[in-house]
């Protein structure tokens, strides 16, 4: 299992709290350090969709110019985006053992993973 996001991100800590609680194993990917993995944020639109990767709500996409966050209305563009600005996307992405992706954090979804 591999969680992607930044490690000062409150739910990412929150995420991997629970694993931990839950005695889970995990690879933790830090966007900061080792950046947005190309192939992965490929492999994640083509399963998810660009939509569900772009944290509308967070202070990234907040301080965006208005334009840059106008022109954002393709995958094509919110790759560009996601990986120029890695903390837009929404946190944790998580490729669990089973071959899922998930984006954000639920317990009770977690919980039946």
């Amino acid at each position: 299992m591999i969680v992607y996001g930044i490690p000062n991100c409150d739910t990412v800590k929150r995420a991997r709290a629970w694993l931990a609680e839950q005695g889970r194993d995990y690879t933790f990917h830090d966007f900061k350090k080792a950046g947005v993995p190309e192939a992965r944020l490929d492999a994640w639109i083509a399963a998810l969709g660009w939509e569900p990767l772009v944290n509308r709500q967070g202070t990234t996409w907040r301080k965006l110019d208005e334009t840059v966050r106008a022109g954002i209305v393709d995958a094509a563009s919110a790759r560009a985006l996601m990986l120029a600005q890695a903390s837009v996307i929404k946190r944790p992405v998580v490729e669990w053992d089973d071959g899922r992706i998930t984006v954000g954090f639920d317990a009770a979804r977690w919980a039946g993973a």
